[in-house]
């Protein structure tokens, strides 16, 4: 895993892999993906959501563009352990806040609104499909916010009355929400 741009370039990671439930997204992807939002987010004024955050990767990507509030949530412990490790080294706790809980549930008790949202879930969650709903319902993105889910061919959004665009990169496919 490495860090695509801004002050954290080319810093690379080396995340436990043995039996993690992650799967972090290939460097390929994330690269096409953050191409795209460099042209539609300042990075210095957005508030970042990572749900089902694993290894990270975004947040960290997003500190090192200038964001100041990246907010993690996973309920795996030894990736929440990881992120925390992580995230200290490189000075960056005050601006990384980590819960280690369901992402259901915390999209439910949420207080807060954010600029830009990404989700990340296992591919094979049961509950996949209900994500792009739940963060609308619980009206977790500001008016003129952006969400972003990655997952695969397996998954579609397009009739969704918040999709706007699909990107693909292979396997992995972003669809856009607004």
């Amino acid at each position: 895993m490495r860090i695509i741009g801004g002050q954290f370039k080319g810093r690379k990671f080396y995340p436990p892999a043995d039996k993690w439930p992650t799967r972090p997204t290939t460097d390929f992807a994330k690269e096409g993906l953050f191409n795209i939002l460099q042209n539609r987010i300042d990075f210095e004024s957005t508030t970042v959501l990572d749900l089902f955050g694993g290894t990270g990767s975004h947040g960290y990507e997003f500190i090192s563009r200038g964001c100041l509030d990246v907010t993690y949530v996973d309920k795996f412990g030894p990736a929440v352990n990881f992120v925390k490790k992580t995230s200290k080294e490189l000075e960056i706790e005050e601006h990384f806040t980590v819960f280690r809980t369901d992402v259901f549930r915390f999209i439910k008790m949420s207080p807060k609104k954010y600029d830009y949202i990404f989700a990340g879930p296992p591919y094979g969650l049961p509950t996949i499909d209900t994500i792009p709903d739940e963060v609308f319902k619980h009206e977790l993105l500001k008016p003129e916010g952006l969400f972003v889910m990655e997952h695969n061919p397996n998954h579609e959004y397009p009739n969704h009355p918040h999709f706007t665009e699909a990107r693909n990169y292979g396997k992995t496919i972003f669809s856009f929400f607004k």
